[in-house]
């Protein structure tokens, strides 16, 4: 069932899209050669318990972690660890919190100093993808608009979307419907009203769109080693069109 959010609701989610937003700013710029994981996920957990927030993540599942970092090959669901960065890694961080019943979730893919071009462009293009989609998310569409939307971007710049893995409805359950796949046709898929809040998050491989499950149960990785990245913004359906809540 989809659960449409009133105007007071909205608003409570922004506040928490808010913290979130603030809080994967922070941990941007403190991406750099040398740092660990597992240091970023302290910064984390350190500017939740500031906001007064919960994270999203830390227990949902089973998952012992509050930020998902996925370098490189790695597409979602990466843990936290303590190797090094390195210059010319990317790495996506997806992080949520949890604040007055109700989650804010968004994701973000950024270079570890210096990287190549080809790196570069699918940082872009991931990005890109992800507000080609956004545009679409409007009263009256179809929600498979947005979908077809991600997956034009990306396959016209040779890249593939991942199809295991889609963005989600969110509210006060950090996951509801809709589901929110990264391909399909437009016009089909359910009617778009307004009060919907959605999770928009492509995930976007270098090569094949295939991936697998690392044995921690969790990480998945692209099976054909090649590069991923990662963008997720949660959105209102509005009157006047869709709000990202995950901005600053």
């Amino acid at each position: 069932m989809i659960i449409l959010k009133s105007p007071k609701e909205i608003e409570k989610i922004r506040v928490s899209c808010h913290i979130v937003a603030k809080i994967l700013s922070i941990l941007k710029n403190k991406v750099a050669p040398g740092i660990t994981t597992i240091e970023l996920e302290e910064i984390a957990l350190k500017e939740t318990k500031k906001n007064r927030a919960k994270p999203a993540f830390k227990g949902y599942g089973g998952f012992p972690f509050a930020l998902c970092c996925s370098p490189n090959d790695r597409v979602i669901h990466g843990m936290p660890n303590n190797k090094p960065l390195k210059n010319g890694d990317i790495l996506s961080l997806d992080f949520g919190v949890l604040y007055d019943d109700f989650y804010g979730d968004a994701a973000i893919t950024v270079p570890v100093g210096n990287v190549n071009n080809s790196a570069e462009k699918l940082i872009e293009v991931t990005e890109m993808s992800l507000y080609d989609g956004i545009t679409k998310a409007v009263t009256g569409g179809r929600l498979f608009d947005i979908s077809s939307a991600v997956q034009n971007r990306v396959e016209s710049a040779g890249f593939s979307v991942v199809r295991d893995f889609v963005g989600h409805g969110i509210g006060k359950n950090l996951h509801e419907e809709p589901q929110v796949p990264n391909y399909g046709k437009a016009g089909r898929g359910v009617q778009l009203k307004t009060g919907m809040v959605l999770a928009i998050e492509p995930m976007v491989n270098f090569g094949s769109h295939s991936v697998k499950v690392l044995d921690d149960g969790w990480t998945a990785v692209t099976y054909d080693g090649s590069l991923s990245a990662h963008f997720e913004h949660t959105i209102a359906i509005t009157d006047n069109g869709p709000e990202i809540l995950t901005h600053l």
